[in-house]
């Protein structure tokens, strides 16, 4: 399936005027919702996040990164807000350390890279799951699958917006192309695996926003057996 316009990294500069007039009423419906959170990063960029333990927090790697250097970001200088929503949230906590996946190498100008897109941050201190309990994961996001995406972007910078009914447009190794309409500043947002009944769980995670054709798509990084080592490293 080619893409046949540019992939875009998704970080979005901080300051940007919150737009949206009240969260979005879907968000509501959708079980856990406030494990998704807004980062703030060193006070320029922003990206979401998803509480997947009490102390762990998933995202994607180039949130990391600075946009124009280049370099490592100093995780200290980054916030989570868990289930914010307009000046409210449900928890916040800043961030100690920051474990990139090892195949990840950033990369400054030209197209974003693809795959190995995941970092897992570990926050000061831990969120109990009495305020928030975190999302699990699986690596069930094959072609065909219905999906949803929770996501802070430069149009809800302050409130989440939800994505329901994608679809897993084709399924790579390290990636996934979907049809989920996805904004700067949407990089980490967790891709839903959504069943009624049960807690929804996490398949894949924002890495960019593409086009194939006049089509917008969205791309994820699946997630592999290296995350379970990358959350014993950021332990």
């Amino acid at each position: 399936m080619k893409l046949l316009f540019a992939i875009f990294a998704m970080c979005l500069t901080l300051g940007l005027a919150d737009t949206a007039a009240a969260k979005d009423r879907r968000v509501s419906t959708l079980p856990g919702w406030e494990a998704v959170g807004r980062l703030n990063i060193s006070g320029k960029y922003m990206c979401t996040g998803t509480l997947i333990a009490s102390n762990l927090v998933l995202t994607a790697a180039h949130c990391v990164f600075d946009a124009k250097t280049g370099q490592r970001v100093n995780p200290r200088g980054i916030r989570f807000e868990a289930g914010l929503d307009g000046r409210r949230f449900k928890a916040a906590r800043m961030v100690s350390k920051a474990v990139v996946h090892p195949g990840y190498r950033f990369r400054s100008t030209g197209r974003a890279q693809l795959g190995h897109d995941i970092a897992v941050l570990r926050l000061s201190t831990p969120i109990s799951h009495a305020e928030i309990r975190p999302y699990s994961m699986s690596n069930r996001a094959d072609r065909g699958a219905s999906v949803d995406v929770l996501s802070y972007n430069y149009t809800n910078a302050t409130r989440p917006n939800l994505e329901q009914d994608c679809e897993v447009l084709s399924r790579r190794t390290q990636t996934v192309v979907m049809s989920c309409n996805v904004e700067f500043g949407a990089s980490g947002a967790p891709v839903l695996e959504v069943v009624p009944g049960q807690y929804p769980r996490i398949v894949s995670v924002i890495s960019s926003k593409a086009a194939m054709g006049q089509r917008r798509v969205s791309i994820g990084t699946t997630l592999d057996s290296t995350l379970q080592a990358m959350m014993r490293q950021a332990i």
